[in-house]
C-alpha cells in the first residue's frame, strides 16, 4: 500500500477507522471522509500531523461529493483506490420501519458508493489504472429476516460491483467486492447484539476484518467473503435457497422478539 493514493469513506468509525490506521501504517496516502465531522477530526488527530487529509461530507449529496473529489485530488494529486466503507444497518420489522430510514439505507449503502465510483472513474480511465473497492456483507448474498432494507442495499451493491467489473474488463481498473459477516461495530444497536447473543451469531472484530480487506485489495481479488461457515452458506443459498429457508427458520423466530423491541 506504500504510496497508494486512497479515498476512504466511512472513515470515522468501525471498519473504516481500522482501515485508515492500517493503511496509514503501510505508507498509503489517505483522504478520509465521513458524515460525522467531530468523529472524523478525532480520527485525523490519531494520525501523524499532515499524513492524512479529512473531508466531512455526506456522500449522497451532490455538492458534498464534488467537495470530496476536489479535496482528494488537491491533497493526493489523484486517486488510485476508492474504498466505499460507509454504511448503515437498520434492524427491525420491515413493515414497522420508518420510510425515511429505508430510503436512507439504500442511499448510503448503494447509491452513494455508485455515484462515488462514477466520480472517480474518469480519473482512473485517464491513467488506465485503479481499484474500486465496495464493502458489502454476507447479508448481500443471503437475505436475513429483520434486515430487509440492509440486505436489499447490499444485494444491490454486489450486483453493481459485478456488473461494473465486467464493464471495465478491458481496462486497467479492478472492481473488488468484499463481504464480511457480522462485525462488532457501533453500526449495530443493542437489540442487534442481544439478538446475536441469543441465536449465537458469529461476529468478527473490525481490526480482523480490516486486515482481510487490505489483503484482498493487495491481491486485487474480484470477490472475497470473510468468515466460515457463512462463506459456505453464501454458495448454498445461491443454488438451494429453500434449504437455507428451512435452516434459519427457528433462528428467525427467536430473533423476532428483538426485532419487534428495536422499533
Amino acid at each position: 500500500m506504500k504510496g497508494k493514493r486512497i479515498l476512504l469513506t466511512g472513515a470515522a468509525g468501525g471498519i473504516g477507522s481500522c482501515l485508515a490506521r492500517r493503511l496509514s501504517a503501510e505508507g498509503a496516502r489517505l483522504c478520509l471522509t465521513d458524515i460525522n465531522e467531530q468523529a472524523l477530526q478525532q480520527e485525523r488527530q490519531a494520525h501523524p500531523a499532515g499524513s492524512v487529509h479529512a473531508v466531512a461530507a455526506n456522500i449522497i449529496v451532490a455538492n458534498d461529493r464534488d467537495k470530496i473529489m476536489t479535496e482528494a485530488q488537491r491533497a493526493l494529486g489523484g486517486i488510485d483506490i476508492l474504498i466505499n466503507a460507509a454504511g448503515v444497518n437498520p434492524f427491525g420489522v420491515f413493515a414497522a420501519q420508518d420510510a425515511a430510514m429505508i430510503q436512507w439505507t439504500i442511499e448510503i449503502n448503494t447509491i452513494g458508493p455508485m455515484l462515488l465510483a462514477r466520480a472517480v472513474l474518469p480519473l482512473m480511465l485517464e491513467q488506465n489504472s485503479g481499484q474500486i473497492v465496495n464493502i458489502g456483507s454476507t447479508f448481500g448474498s443471503i437475505g436475513f429476516a429483520w434486515f430487509s432494507a440492509y440486505s436489499a442495499s447490499k444485494f444491490a451493491l454486489r450486483g453493481f460491483s459485478q456488473s461494473l467489473r465486467r464493464e471495465l474488463a478491458d481496462t486497467g481498473i479492478e472492481v473488488t467486492y468484499i463481504a464480511p459477516r457480522a462485525v462488532r461495530t457501533a453500526i449495530n444497536s443493542r437489540h442487534v447484539y442481544a439478538m446475536a447473543a441469543e441465536v449465537k451469531m458469529s461476529m468478527d472484530e473490525p481490526e480482523k476484518v480490516a486486515g482481510n480487506i487490505i489483503r484482498s485489495i493487495r491481491r486485487r481479488e474480484k470477490e472475497r467473503y470473510i468468515g466460515f461457515p457463512e462463506s459456505l452458506f453464501v454458495r448454498i443459498n445461491s443454488i438451494m435457497p429453500g434449504l437455507v429457508d428451512r435452516a434459519v427458520r427457528k433462528q428467525n423466530i427467536r430473533a423476532r422478539r428483538h426485532a419487534e423491541n428495536s422499533g
